[in-house]
């Protein structure tokens, strides 16, 4: 009897031991093969149910909270400011997963990262909110000054801190509501998505970061850059025939300086913007591996490092075909000035932004940045900082450099070029009293029957005997039938308008209580903890 006790009870104990070891090995070592299969609803439930921290402004202004929802979800995502920050802030929605800074940031926004989940020895023992909260580099006046003046023109503005790389504006036209699309029934959101995504504009995609287009002339300033950097070209050579226009080597179409005549030297060319001049430049004075390697050191062929999901890669061809002929000599030597390639007629239009160039304006305001900064090419970042749950700081977004992309002589050199296409060359629309602007006027055909351009604009701007403090590109998309397509009449004055707010002292930030119902502000201004309040930006502030 005893023994057969002993067998029953040694057999439980087996049981026991083998029920424990695939308890243990379904919650620790199959856990996340549970949480990631799609067929377990409750893991998805639990996550859009849990605390979800803020997105703000560095004025303050929310831009992202959740909301408490008589749902199975219990919570739902709230993103008061519409579609002016849409395509930076994204979506998070429980049918279409997450997109923009909710998607880049959504282990802080949900309190997941190591100096979130434990603050503190009491954080073991005690169940606390552990979301954090993310606080922006974007100024919302200068985020609702872009959005002004581009108006209802489908195009993009990127503002930057030019020594910081803080994005200060980041709006494409035209935008979504992030609202419809995050909804907790299906039905609703799936019917806005799908909307937005019929959209042959496709207002979901942040043109800004997401998507690149003919540079056009502000493509002379890379182009400038690979001379200078070179030693090919300095401020007094070549000098360049004053011509209507320049027919490049195997070709007989010739490159239009659209009905002026224009020649001479680096900054006489770049102030009005010379089409014959530079094409000779970048496709015989240089030749095609002087250019990309000029191209790339500024980033091209390369993908901005900034914290959205999915940045375009600018693109610069890699090729342009053999050697043919180096004139005056009796061998081909493909390093020789003059040298002719298979492809040089191509190479003369990716000197100008045409052929097979493309950039966006992201990219375009970080070389713009780079020039301003004495050739240093900031990573951009529209994240300045991460708080908790309780408004206290977790983490400073520091600055670093991108590129070293240009010696500091070339930055001061092209500083000083660029200064004179503001001042008296094609630029003017960009003056702004007080202030010096420098910057690069650029109309990039599309179409030639009827003629449409992009109307580009970059340029940087800071009071008299600083360093520039603000950078920014400005990209308006061919308008069918529009009477002005040049960057200087269409995308000058919104470059001007966004540096102007840009350059004046930042909204001083209320401070969210981080205990408020839904992120609320309280009616005096003030939060319960003075350190909750992001700091404004340092752009518009003299350094």
């Amino acid at each position: 009897m005893n023994r057969q006790i002993r067998r029953l009870a040694l057999g439980l104990m087996l049981c026991y031991v083998v029920l424990f070891a695939q308890l243990n090995n379904v919650q620790v070592f199959g856990a996340e093969r549970l949480r990631d299969n799609p067929d377990n609803n409750r893991e998805i439930v639990a996550n859009y149910s849990r605390p979800r921290g803020t997105i703000s402004t560095a004025d303050g202004v929310v831009v992202a909270r959740s909301v408490e929802v008589d749902t199975d979800l219990l919570r739902q995502r709230e993103y008061p400011e519409g579609e002016l920050f849409a395509q930076v802030s994204g979506f998070y929605s429980f049918h279409f997963g997450a997109t923009g800074v909710e998607d880049s940031y959504d282990e802080e926004l949900a309190g997941e990262t190591s100096d979130l989940e434990l603050r503190n020895l009491s954080d073991l023992f005690v169940e606390r909110d552990r979301s954090g909260s993310v606080v922006l580099s974007i100024r919302s006046d200068v985020q609702q000054v872009a959005r002004d003046a581009l108006g209802e023109r489908e195009g993009s503005v990127v503002a930057l801190d030019v020594e910081t790389g803080e994005v200060l504006a980041l709006w494409s036209y035209p935008s979504y509501d992030p609202n419809l699309v995050s909804a907790p029934d299906l039905e609703e959101a799936a019917a806005a998505r799908d909307l937005y995504l019929l959209d042959e504009r496709d207002p979901m995609l942040g043109r800004a970061y997401q998507q690149r287009y003919f540079p056009g002339s502000t493509f002379k300033i890379v182009t400038s850059v690979a001379g200078l950097e070179s030693g090919l070209v300095t401020t007094d050579s070549p000098s360049y025939d004053a011509v209507a226009s320049w027919t490049p080597p195997l070709t007989t179409r010739p490159i239009s300086n659209n009905g002026d005549v224009c020649g001479g030297t680096l900054f006489e060319i770049l102030r009005v913007s010379c089409n014959s001049a530079f094409a000779e430049m970048g496709s015989l004075t240089l030749g095609p591996q002087v250019l990309l390697e000029g191209a790339e050191s500024v980033g091209f062929n390369s993908a901005p490092p900034i914290d959205l999901p999915v940045p375009a890669v600018s693109v610069f061809p890699e090729s342009f075909g053999d050697a043919l002929e180096t004139p005056g000599s009796d061998t081909v030597d493909p390093d020789q000035p003059g040298t002719i390639f298979e492809d040089t007629p191509s190479l003369a239009l990716s000197s100008i932004g045409g052929f097979d160039v493309r950039a966006s304006p992201l990219h375009m305001a970080l070389i713009t940045a780079g020039i301003a900064n004495n050739g240093r090419l900031p990573e951009p970042h529209v994240v300045r900082e991460i708080r908790d749950a309780d408004g206290a700081l977790v983490r400073t977004i520091e600055p670093e450099v991108w590129l070293s992309g240009m010696s500091p002589a070339t930055a001061a050199t092209m500083r000083e070029a660029m200064i004179g296409v503001v001042e008296s060359g094609t630029g003017t629309g960009a003056r702004i009293p007080g202030y010096v602007v420098g910057g690069k006027t650029g109309t990039a055909r599309v179409t030639n029957d009827p003629p449409q351009s992009h109307a580009w604009m970059v340029a940087f701007a800071g009071p008299p005997g600083e360093t520039p403090q603000v950078a920014v590109a400005v990209v308006v998309l061919a308008q069918p039938g529009a009477t002005e397509t040049g960057g200087g009449r269409v995308a000058a004055p919104i470059a001007r308008a966004v540096l102007e707010r840009a350059l004046q002292p930042a909204p001083v930030p209320e401070a969210v209580d981080p205990n408020a119902p839904d992120g609320e502000v309280p009616a005096d201004g003030t939060g319960d903890d003075a350190g909750a309040a992001p700091q404004a930006s340092t752009a518009g502030r003299r350094r």
